[in-house]
Formats: structure tokens, C-alpha cells, sequence
């Protein structure tokens, strides 16, 4: 949406940015009495960052599993992830490693709650999400159970999605049909996916990530290059 990002409180004065608070409540006295000073631009990133402290806090003492904190886990990753977006006052941010590593969470712990009877090495995937997704970390593809591997698929597949959609609305502002025409091509791709439940090759979903983000440094660089770079990806994916 195109919202007026600085903001002055009608009764205190004070003020600040839409943009960095997330929030028309003024944060010197709250009064929710303002004016915007700028002109509207497109905003779609919310404000909160992942805080997963508390479920990794939880994960320390020797008795809780995974599954534990399954139900606690899951409410605070879906807030994150339906308030994020990748338009902040009008530029475009990339595609980032905490929000795919959200997605796999929510997905890998989905699975693992069902198991009867969770491995050692699935118990220790989710663990290594738990611990570093909020730091942008997360498993390499080596590391990634096959039990998981359609989990990360529909996760990602589902973090494109969401990414392509901030760029269709990027390119309302920003014509371009070049881009256009590579985003149509990345969708069929997204929906195989989506529609196989995560069920691809691992080097499927990397590699719709590495073309989407390369369609992202053409559209904030104007890089030819990457933009090429999108569609040899894709062409390979068959």
C-alpha cells in the first residue's frame, strides 16, 4: 500500500517514521492524532523482527522437545511472516535468508510434531532452524533430511511467492517487461511446486530462490546480467 511514512503527532509534535515504528500511534505520547508531511509510497514491510529467543530459551533445558514448543512456535513465525514485506518506503530489499528460514521452520516443525517417532537427525535439523533462523541461518542442502526435503520445497516455494508478489507490486511504480515476462515464468515454476507439495529436488528450490533474487538486483540495479542470469536458472529447471 502507498502510505505517508513521516509523520508529525497533532499534539505533542513529535515526529518520526512510519516506516522504522510500523505504527500511526505516536511513540512520545501515542496519541493517534497525525499528519503525514511527505508524499504517499509504497510501503509493504512491516516493522517487527523475528525474536525466537524464547522458544530457543525453552529448547536449553534438557526436558522439552521440539514438539513441546510446537504450539507456541508456530503463532509467533506466522505473525512474523504476514507482517513482512519487501518495499520500505518506496525501495525494494532482497529476498533474506531470515524469511526463507522461517518459512522451512514453520514447515519443518509441522512435520516433525506428526512423527511418531522423529530421528536423531530431523530432531537436530529443527533444532538448527529453532537456534538460527532468527539470525538468518539455515541448514545447508547436505544437512537437510530427506524426511524434510518437502518441507524446505513448499517453504521456499512459498517464500518466493510472497517475494513475487512485492515485485508485481514494485513493477505498478516501476514498469518493466522484461522482468514481467521472467516473473511469468518463475510463477510456473512456483506452482509445480506448490502444487507437488514441496516434493522437488532440493537444487529445484535453491535455485528458485537464486532466480528470483536476481530478478530483484535487476529491478533495484538494472543489471542485465542478473536479469540473464534469472532466466538461464529457470530455463534449467525444465
Amino acid at each position: 500500500m502507498k502510505i505517508r511514512g513521516s509523520r508529525e503527532c497533532k499534539d505533542c509534535g513529535h515526529r518520526w517514521s512510519y516506516y522504522d515504528t510500523g505504527s500511526v500511534a505516536c511513540p512520545n505520547c501515542e496519541s493517534l492524532r497525525s499528519v503525514g508531511l511527505d508524499d504517499r509510497t509504497q510501503h509493504t514491510a512491516g516493522a517487527e523482527a523475528l525474536d525466537l529467543s524464547p522458544h530457543q530459551n525453552a529448547l536449553g533445558d534438557d526436558d522439552t522437545d521440539v514438539a513441546d514448543v510446537a504450539g507456541d512456535l508456530k503463532p509467533t513465525l506466522r505473525e512474523y511472516l504476514r507482517q513482512r514485506g519487501f518495499i520500505h518506503g518506496g525501495d525494494l530489499h532482497p529476498l533474506d535468508d531470515t524469511f526463507l528460514a522461517a518459512h522451512e521452520l514453520l514447515q519443518a516443525i509441522d512435520v516433525y510434531a506428526r512423527a511418531r517417532d522423529p530421528t536423531d537427525d530431523e530432531r537436530l535439523y529443527v533444532l538448527e532452524l529453532v537456534r538460527g533462523a532468527d539470525a538468518g541461518d539455515r541448514p545447508a542442502v547436505a544437512d537437510v533430511p530427506e524426511s524434510m526435503r518437502a518441507a524446505r520445497g513448499l517453504a521456499y516455494a512459498k517464500a518466493v511467492s510472497d517475494y513475487r508478489r512485492d515485485l508485481v507490486t514494485w513493477l505498478e511504480d516501476h514498469p518493466d517487461s522484461e522482468a514481467r515476462t521472467t516473473l511469468g515464468a518463475l510463477v510456473d515454476h512456483v506452482k509445480r511446486a506448490k502444487s507437488l507439495q514441496g516434493d522437488v529436488p532440493l537444487e529445484t528450490s535453491e535455485r528458485l530462490v537464486q532466480a528470483v533474487r536476481d530478478l530483484g538486483d535487476y529491478l533495484v540495479d538494472g543489471d542485465e546480467t542478473a536479469l540473464a542470469t534469472a532466466r538461464d536458472r529457470l530455463s534449467r529447471l525444465g
